[in-house]
């Protein structure tokens, strides 16, 4: 059945499972996503592949893999941190998934009441992605296995993900501001890409987008957080999903573990559960900084596209913000002192680029929205 048109349109779908009667469905990019009625009165959600920006990865690649991902983790590894997958057709470019309301997304929360109203939801939010890692840790052959048998995958390209491109992408942003890469920050920086790729005990599933818009949470009640958008779900290094609690991703000015409860803390015990090697100071520090400094630098690919944005655009600030924050995160974890350095040396050369840009983020809020 193709995808509906409109919001309220019905229809059915020809599923293994009962009818699926459409009630309402809503566009979110890079899905089609609508929820429905099954004959029984279930709910149920419906998700076609759709667009996305990034142009590596088909429609079909996307999908496959957030149905490998999902039955990985409800069927081969029995727990409950994802929806469950009722009913695929490849084919078609459909699938069937458990129905998490009246779960909603963590980042609609934050953008309406802000940070402090809702710090348990945040600490669910740190330690489900802790847990994910750990329950899924020692086990990527296993993934690999049932993600080929619904077609082929580049797990070297995957392990990466959005750090693969810096060394063509990022870097030369760099030289461009007048602070090239060179001397010790360029050994360092080819430290921490030896240490993405090579993750070790590290090496762990997940969802490719750790941010907050990914994780579903009871509003009230007992919080109950569920991990949702696996389409680019891959076993990559772990500190890849603490980032986020320590740098700013694409919707947020400002965050910061320190003001939020120690919420990177919770994440790392969470993550220790199944990785014990997480309580290394030397190796956690390492890991977590080579994450921080490749997100970092993957942003700093979009001054091409910021520079001709208005005075103003909080974009600009934002990645001033990203540059400084990966550098603290290096000086709290002592490590890469060099790189720390270099990213401090960017973040200067864009106060002085962009003039309206020169502004305390520190002085924010945690998790104050970007303006679009």
């Amino acid at each position: 059945m193709a995808s509906p048109r409109g919001r309220g349109r019905r229809g059915t779908i020809p599923y293994a499972v009962p009818v699926i009667t459409m009630v309402e469905w809503t566009r979110l990019e890079p899905w089609r996503v609508a929820r429905a009625r099954t004959d029984r009165g279930e709910s149920v959600i419906v998700k076609w592949a759709g667009p996305h920006p990034d142009r590596r990865y088909s429609e079909e690649w996307r999908l496959r893999t957030e149905v490998a991902a999902l039955r990985f983790l409800a069927d081969d590894l029995g727990v409950r941190l994802a929806p469950r997958v009722l009913a695929e057709d490849l084919a078609a470019g459909q699938v069937v998934l458990e129905d998490l309301a009246p779960r909603t997304a963590l980042d609609g929360l934050l953008r309406r009441d802000g940070a402090a109203a809702h710090l348990a939801r945040l600490t669910a939010f740190a330690r489900i992605r802790g847990e994910l890692g750990a329950v899924t840790a020692g086990h990527a052959s296993r993934y690999e296995r049932r993600r080929r048998a619904l077609g082929p995958v580049d797990a070297a390209a995957d392990l990466l993900g959005h750090a693969a491109p810096i060394r063509t992408s990022g870097v030369p942003e760099a030289g461009r501001l007048g602070v090239p890469l060179r001397g010790g920050a360029e050994r360092e920086l080819a430290t921490a890409l030896d240490e993405l790729a090579d993750p070790g005990p590290f090496l762990v599933l997940s969802n490719g987008d750790p941010e907050a818009n990914n994780v579903l949470v009871h509003e009230r009640g007992p919080v109950d957080a569920r991990l949702i958008d696996f389409e680019f779900a891959a076993f990559r290094h772990a500190l890849h999903d603490a980032v986020p609690l320590h740098v700013p991703g694409p919707a947020w000015m400002w965050v910061t573990a320190d003001a939020l409860g120690e919420l990177g803390d919770v994440y790392r015990r969470a993550l220790a559960a199944g990785v014990p090697q997480a309580e290394d100071e030397r190796r956690y520090g390492l890991g977590l900084t080579a994450a921080c400094v490749a997100w970092a630098l993957t942003r700093l690919r979009r001054l091409p596209a910021l520079d001709t944005r208005p005075a103003g655009d909080t974009s600009r600030a934002q990645l001033v913000a990203t540059l400084e924050a990966a550098a603290r995160t290096a000086d709290a974890c002592r490590a890469l002192p060099r790189l720390a350095g270099w990213c401090r040396h960017l973040a200067d050369a864009l106060r002085l680029r962009w003039p309206d840009a020169d502004l305390d983020v520190t002085a924010l809020a945690p998790y104050t929205p970007r303006r679009p």
